[in-house]
């Protein structure tokens, strides 16, 4: 297949993922409201102190993965109830096209839920000590000295949910056909993105205490070679495990 084949038949799968996601908000709303809690319950067992400003990225991405895998799984869900999943097999387009628009979407809602979280999360643990304030996250003052800082924490935002979602989309697969998502979705999922998931966060951590030595872009670089590996691996595998389903 060519490559604007290809994309053109990604976003026909992409537009209608977000739009069910928009018609069915209660998996974005669900998995944000269960990474708050997380941060809530930590930040409440942990003494208002440095501790608590340093524990804020590392809370932040363990939320996010947690919520991710209650909510990766229901990316089949429509196929599911409609018993279309199996029919996925004999969709005639190239079966890349099914997994980067479920990918895409998958990423979009991380992505979301992680750019909600964050004024909650510098709000909440008191955090950053440097770079990024509270006013910076809406874009004031003007040019601020938070701006750079504040742009490299989207940055790893958007990479590391990107990370999780390629092979969450695969396993979610996986875990639907095995009809026992609840449970072998995290158990599949965890060992694969924890490179990722530790690069995201010590990336995020630099970022947060101003990366006075630039240690940033070592972070973003092996996330953004684990995410690439992810991608890659996970849109080969896509197919065979949906034919082999």
């Amino acid at each position: 297949m060519t490559a604007p084949g290809l994309i053109a038949q990604t976003w026909v799968v992409l537009r209608k993922d977000l739009q069910i996601e928009f018609q069915r908000p209660a998996r974005v709303t669900g998995i944000f409201f269960f990474a708050l809690g997380l941060l809530l319950l930590v930040a409440a067992a942990t003494p208002p102190s440095g501790v608590l400003r340093a524990l804020a990225p590392g809370t932040l991405w363990i939320g996010l993965f947690l919520a991710s895998t209650r909510s990766l799984d229901q990316s089949y869900t429509v196929e599911t109830e409609t018993g279309a999943l199996e029919g996925l097999a004999l969709w005639p387009a190239d079966a890349r096209a099914l997994f980067y628009g479920k990918a895409l979407a998958n990423t979009a809602v991380l992505v979301a839920v992680a750019m909600a979280l964050l004024p909650l999360l510098v709000a909440v643990f008191d955090a950053p000590v440097r770079g990024i304030t509270l006013a910076n996250l809406f874009g004031w003052p003007p040019g601020g000295e938070g701006g750079p800082y504040l742009a490299g924490v989207l940055a790893f935002a958007v990479l590391g949910s990107a990370a999780i979602a390629a092979p969450g989309t695969l396993y979610g697969l996986i875990a639907a056909e095995a009809r026992g998502s609840s449970v072998l979705l995290p158990l599949l999922l965890f060992p694969l993105v924890f490179p990722a998931l530790l690069c995201a966060a010590k990336g995020t951590t630099v970022l947060f205490e101003g990366d006075p030595m630039g240690d940033a872009s070592a972070w973003f670089q092996m996330l953004a070679a684990f995410t690439a590996l992810h991608w890659s691996l996970s849109g080969v595998l896509y197919r065979r495990i949906l034919e082999d389903g």
